[in-house]
């Protein structure tokens, strides 16, 4: 087990990276109350947590830049990835409720954040409108996001999981005006599996064929998607008598 490392925290203005961020609504709530609420920058180095399941909940955190990976361990003891998450996504906000996290949550690269003290959200939310209805669109999207995880874990045929996670990481990562340029994957293939419900071997499998199909080319971490009318077909629809099973 790693151990929880300091990060570096010091506040920071409303600026450009605001204007993009997530939270707007939370961290700099519209004039109706005339409050403005600063968040923190919070830096976490490469395999570093920025909290582990049962440390007291204090904050959500905003991705800057990096990428975060939030984890549980079933009750069989396997580990299963919930979400890697992106600039622009929140980390933590499956918290709220509770007083304790209730996974754990580490960085894949240096990664940088802004902490959104709870105790600061929740009087913002109870004297602004606005910030009351950003909220509860913020947990909907989670709500919405887990049963995507969900319906991709439903799924029994491999190929179909892995092609819907490589279209939509893309997806995810691509800035505007971006067409077939490729994206780095910050996770490892083993962590793909514990995300996908797939073993280390299946998915290193299914990449070596997708490759060889022409589908895609890996170099290293970073992928060119090649054929995307070919790996949506295969996202919508796998025949069963292709399909390699988990």
């Amino acid at each position: 087990m790693k151990n929880l490392q300091p990060a570096t925290m010091t506040s920071h203005t409303k600026n450009e990276s605001c204007r993009r961020c997530a939270s707007l609504g939370l961290c700099h709530p519209d004039d109706d109350t005339g409050t403005r609420r600063a968040g923190y920058r919070h830096a976490v180095k490469k395999g570093e947590y920025l909290f582990r399941s049962g440390d007291q909940f204090h904050a959500i955190y905003v991705i800057q830049t990096g990428c975060i990976k939030t984890s549980m361990l079933t009750e069989g003891g396997d580990v299963q990835v919930l979400r890697f998450s992106l600039p622009g996504d929140l980390v933590g906000i499956n918290a709220i409720g509770n007083p304790h996290h209730l996974c754990d949550a580490e960085a894949l690269e240096t990664t940088e954040l802004c902490a959104l003290p709870f105790a600061q959200l929740e009087e913002s939310v109870r004297a602004s409108p606005s910030a009351q209805h950003r909220l509860l669109g913020l947990l909907s999207n989670e709500i919405v996001m887990d049963e995507k995880l969900m319906a991709t874990l439903g799924r029994q045929k491999a190929e179909t999981r892995v092609a819907n996670f490589l279209l939509d990481f893309s997806q995810r990562c691509r800035q505007p005006g971006d067409t077939n340029m490729p994206f780095r994957l910050p996770m490892s293939r083993q962590d793909m599996g514990d995300y996908l419900g797939l073993s280390l071997e299946t998915i290193s499998r299914l990449l070596s064929r997708f490759q060889a199909d022409g589908l895609l080319r890996v170099q290293g971490r970073r992928v060119y998607l090649l054929d995307l009318a070919h790996l949506q077909s295969i996202a919508e629809h796998c025949p069963e008598s292709t399909a390699i099973r988990a």
